[in-house]
Order: C-alpha cells, then sequence, then structure tokens
C-alpha cells in the first residue's frame, strides 16, 4: 500500500500471501517446460490468479484499516509465464487478469504493462530502471550507481551522475537456484544459499554455461525463467556425473558471474540490492568478493526496504499510466518512442 508525496513513494504497509502449493507447483511446472501456455491453462490460470490477487488486496486492506474508496488503483504486473520478446511476432504473457481483479475489488486496476513497449520495438523488460531513477537518483559522489534485482531473473538499472538511466536483465538470479533446491531438498529456496556455500564448484559446467549466447549478447536484452529453467540446465553433459550439490554451489557462481561481469561493465562505484537475493548471504559475499572497490549494501541504506521495491515499481506505474505519462524506455528497453505503460481496467 504505497502513498505518494510528489515523485517519492511512502510505504504504508506490505503483506505477502504464497500462491496455495498446488497453483505452485502448476505454475513451476508450466515455466519449467519452455512453451507457451495453451489456451486451457492460460483460462483457467488468469481466473484462479486474479483471485488470489484479489484476496491479497482484501487482507492488506483490511489489516491496515484502509477503505477501498481511499485507494486511487491497484498496479498489478501479473505473474509471467512466456516471454519472447524476440519473437515473431514478439509476445509477453501475465496472467491474473486485471478485470477480474477490478471486478472483485471494486477498484480501478492498471494491468498489462509490457505489451505497449514491445508493440513499439522494445523487450518489454525490465521496467525497474524507470522507478529506480526516481527513487534512487545518481550517487551523491557523482558516480555511477546500480540497481540490482535480484528475484528470479536479475536485471540491473544504471544510474548516470547526469539523471540518465539505462538497464537489462543480466540472466538467472534465484530461479535456477530455487529449482534445484526444490527438486533435491524439497524446500523453496536455499536459506541464505547454506546448502550452495556447502559445495564445490564445478568449473567446467561453469564455463559451459557461460558460452551461452544471451551472456554475451549487448543490451536491450530481457530474459526470464520460460528460458533460464531446469530444461535449460539439464541440456549439459555432465550433469548426471555431478553431485546435486556441487551443482548447486556452481549455480550460485554462475548468478554472481554474470552479475558482476554485467555490474564490471558499467563502472559503477555502488551497487543497491533489492529482491529476494538480497537475503541469500553467500551470494552476496560471492558478489563482494568479485566486485572489489565497489560498494555492495541493501536499498534499505536507500530507505526502501528491498523486498517491496519491485512491488512499489507497479503501484508507480499505475499512477503514471492514470495520469497518461508516457514514459521514454529507449536507453533500457530500446522501444522506438514513448510509451503509454498498462491498460486501465475499471469495475464494472
Amino acid at each position: 500500500l504505497v502513498r505518494f508525496d510528489g515523485e517519492q513513494p511512502v510505504l504504508l504497509d506490505a503483506i505477502s500471501l504464497p500462491y496455495p502449493p498446488p497453483r505452485a507447483q502448476a505454475l513451476a511446472e508450466q515455466v519449467s517446460t519452455s512453451r507457451r501456455p495453451l489456451e486451457v491453462d492460460e483460462k483457467s490460470l488468469d481466473a484462479a490468479l486474479a483471485a488470489h490477487f484479489a484476496e491479497a488486496v482484501r487482507v492488506l486492506l483490511e489489516r491496515s484499516g484502509t477503505d477501498t474508496r481511499q485507494v486511487h488503483a491497484i498496479g498489478s504486473h501479473g505473474q509471467t509465464v512466456w516471454h519472447d520478446p524476440n519473437g515473431s511476432p514478439p509476445e509477453t504473457l501475465q496472467l491474473g487478469s486485471p478485470e477480474r481483479i477490478a471486478q472483485l475489488t471494486g477498484i480501478t486496476t492498471v494491468g498489462d504493462f509490457r505489451r505497449a513497449d514491445l508493440q513499439a520495438g522494445g523487450q518489454g523488460a525490465p521496467l525497474a530502471p524507470l522507478l529506480h531513477r526516481a527513487l534512487f537518483g545518481p550517487s551523491k559522489g557523482g558516480g555511477r550507481r546500480v540497481v540490482l534485482n535480484l528475484g528470479g531473473i536479475a536485471n540491473i538499472s544504471v544510474l548516470d551522475g547526469n539523471g540518465g538511466v539505462s538497464g537489462f536483465d543480466t540472466g538467472p538470479a534465484n530461479c535456477l537456484m530455487d529449482s534445484g533446491v526444490r527438486r533435491h531438498r524439497d524446500e523453496a529456496f536455499d536459506r541464505d544459499g547454506h546448502w550452495a556455500a556447502g559445495g564445490k564448484i564445478d568449473r567446467g559446467l561453469l564455463e559451459d554455461m557461460l558460452d551461452d549466447a544471451y551472456f554475451h549478447s549487448a543490451p536491450p536484452k530481457s530474459t526470464g525463467v520460460e528460458y533460464f529453467n531446469l530444461q535449460w540446465l539439464e541440456q549439459f553433459p555432465q550433469l548426471p556425473e555431478t553431485k546435486p550439490r556441487d551443482v548447486q554451489a556452481t549455480l550460485a557462481e554462475l548468478t554472481a558471474v554474470t552479475v558482476a561481469n554485467a555490474i564490471r561493465s558499467t563502472a559503477a562505484t555502488e551497487v543497491l540490492v533489492c529482491g529476494g537475493g538480497v537475503h541469500n548471504s553467500h551470494l552476496l559475499t560471492l558478489l563482494r568478493s568479485l566486485l572489489p572497490g565497489v560498494e555492495v549494501q541493501s536499498t534499505v541504506s536507500a530507505g526502501l526496504e528491498p523486498d517491496w521495491v519491485e512491488a512499489v515499481l507497479f503501484a508507480w506505474l499505475a499512477r503514471e499510466r492514470l495520469a497518461g505519462r508516457s514514459l521514454d524506455t529507449a536507453a533500457i528497453t530500446g522501444a522506438r518512442q514513448p510509451v503509454l505503460l498498462g491498460r486501465i481496467c475499471a469495475p464494472v
């Protein structure tokens, strides 16, 4: 729940409402197949996720004592199940119908944020740099500051000393590590990176992973878990001969190396980290070792809790869309012209 005082958002309250296990499993299976959802799957998941998001809104407003009439809009990114910006035609698919959310909550909902950017020739992602510029600005010393989001996928926002911004997806952050720990330990994630920290990096496997063309392509670029998933991992012939814990250690190193390589290319002197990966102390230790002389710290040092930065992004984007402001994503996604991001869905 976000209030805006001018440009700066004020986070009033926040909750996380986990998916029920069967739905989480269905989504995990969907994104691990590297295929677009079948129409029947799409329709049923679209409605179920919209209901889940609407329930999250209800719980949040009830807990915070907020009347629905006080809320201008909901910004809902939805659950990405397919993102193919280089396809013919380019396509992106987020489930959790904003129309249905608006009907269930009685609150205007803004969703479908990526499509207009794709239609303008952009990658449709990442969009976070737009908010990162407004929130965090350039570093106080006038050098380059990077904001690193460690979600399923890692992306960076590069903030220069003159107020400019660029950014791109660097590759996997938590998605491959989460898949590994789910498969071998039946846990949702590797807490503090403890399991990975006890493994041994397989340098041959790491080098083969780093040969992937995505890591060597130039920005603007974006990717997702429909590409970096278990199917991608299973293509490497040495995988069956490698101990699962060593694979986990290698995946952590893959994330650290690809993120560090991207940050080094920006000549940044400061990195602010947000997203779930900020809690993986092993991963942050790896990053700091690969970025000597670069200050790496949580976004909490800049005034915003790292777990909620991405959620605040979509509140901010909803506000921008309601105001009718086109946003210039050219330096981030490669879009040909500024675009209105998002579709406004009024309650019936």
